[in-house]
């Protein structure tokens, strides 16, 4: 994994590996129905315009992305589980570009997995809320599913008048919405005996949400873009951090209800149609664990560099990111090689999300002895509660931490770490 730093930054002259993938992304203004007899709601968007719905890459691409700025205030995609691309990190790796502008970058794509994109880092200057743009990086091979499909969740905040608030606002006056693929009522036909690879993304701003397919079985097999040991869903249900993502297996039985719950109550937010049957010539067998991505398996505890990471306290260097400043100094710095261990309090007396860019990490057992058969970049914290996690620092460079609390007014928070 050493010099993934160096494969993603903007093209230049020289004698370089040719793309072996393109992208174009595209910010722009636009409208979304969600309110039954009201107009349409103003909001903005990053799509990527030629893809046919998801935009999809694969693992181990060299992918030339461009990225056109169509809104009024300067802006650069965020990437949400893309490891070891130090070029493409907002704020500190790239300038947002800005408006009426096109900007061409080459971004390597390291591992197969479920990527959000979108713009909450910039979101003190957003004057619609904006919707993020999930980009699925498949893996090498085929994988023994009969479909593939993104479902992903969406958390508004509706004024009487039926326009959108952006998150950092005072919500006062105004209602939640949720949405399914920008739906408030979707619908997902599939064939009894099908077995579904459902990537379910929680792409709301501030609030951890819980979704339930109802009748069902269904099957953990990776979660934050990265490969786990196969598990079952508690009570079928997936609880998942603003940012984060699950990808399960469902195999298809019935007619049932896409279920939501947002810590507040339950809502239908979408259903599974089955029409017909998949005859198959043997049962299905249980699924497989997904191929690997090549992460370090064992991470040295006991060698460990330590840390403790208040998150958002005021007087701990965390700031706006309007605010941060290249001169700022890092929450941690940790030499190539070395793995780090953080020990994440939440002094906040709401629960709290913290977000871990250039690396995935595991969640470590309460007694430090061992970890979750799982990585994550993405974890929402109780309050007053500490969590440890460790990751192998595999990614030279300088990379963003975030913390946000669940409450629709708060600021989203960031600071830096270093990988020497």
């Amino acid at each position: 994994m050493a010099g993934l730093a160096a494969s993603a930054g903007v093209i230049a002259g020289g004698a370089a590996p040719p793309a072996t993938a393109r992208l174009t992304l595209q910010a722009r203004p636009a409208t979304l129905a969600l309110r039954q007899g009201q107009p349409a709601t103003p909001i903005w968007e990053l799509v990527a315009p030629s893809a046919a719905g998801n935009a999809r890459l694969k693992r181990g691409d060299r992918c030339e992305v461009t990225f056109r700025n169509d809104l009024p205030v300067p802006l650069a995609p965020v990437w949400y589980g893309l490891d070891g691309a130090a070029a493409a990190e907002p704020l500190l790796g790239r300038a947002a570009v800005p408006p009426g502008t096109t900007e061409t970058s080459i971004i390597s794509i390291p591992h197969a997995g479920t990527l959000l994109t979108d713009f909450r880092l910039f979101e003190d200057s957003l004057k619609q809320p904006a919707r993020p743009l999930p980009i699925v990086a498949d893996e090498t091979n085929r994988i023994a599913v009969d479909r593939d499909e993104v479902l992903l969740i969406e958390e508004w905040r509706l004024r009487p008048d039926g326009t959108a608030l952006p998150p950092g606002r005072d919500p006062k006056d105004t209602s939640p919405l949720y949405t399914l693929n920008g739906r408030t009522s979707f619908e997902l036909s599939a064939a009894a005996n099908e077995r579904l690879r459902l990537r379910f993304i929680n792409g709301s701003q501030r609030t951890v949400l819980a979704i339930k397919l109802e009748s069902h079985d269904v099957r953990v097999m990776a979660l934050d873009g990265q490969p786990a040991e196969p598990f079952p869903a508690r009570n079928g249900a997936l609880v998942l951090a603003p940012g984060a993502r699950a990808d399960a297996f469902v195999d298809a039985a019935t007619s049932a209800a896409f279920l939501l719950h947002d810590g507040k109550e339950a809502r239908q937010i979408g259903s599974l149609a089955i029409s017909g049957r998949l005859e198959r010539r043997a049962p299905l067998l249980a699924p497989q664990p997904l191929p690997s991505n090549d992460l370090p398996d064992q991470l040295d505890l006991k060698g460990a560099l330590r840390f403790d990471v208040a998150l958002g306290a005021p007087d701990a260097g965390w700031t706006r990111p309007a605010s941060l400043s290249a001169s700022s100094a890092p929450a941690f710095r940790a030499k190539a090689g070395r793995t780090v261990v953080l020990a994440l309090k939440n002094p906040a007396p709401v629960a709290t999300v913290f977000h871990l860019h250039g690396h995935h990490f595991r969640l470590l057992d309460r007694l430090d002895d061992g970890w979750k058969p799982y990585r994550l970049d993405t974890l929402a914290i109780e309050p007053g509660q500490t969590q440890r996690v460790a990751f192998a620092a595999t990614s030279p460079g300088r990379w963003l931490i975030e913390s946000v609390v669940t409450d629709w007014a708060a600021p989203r928070l960031v600071r830096s770490y270093t990988v020497e």
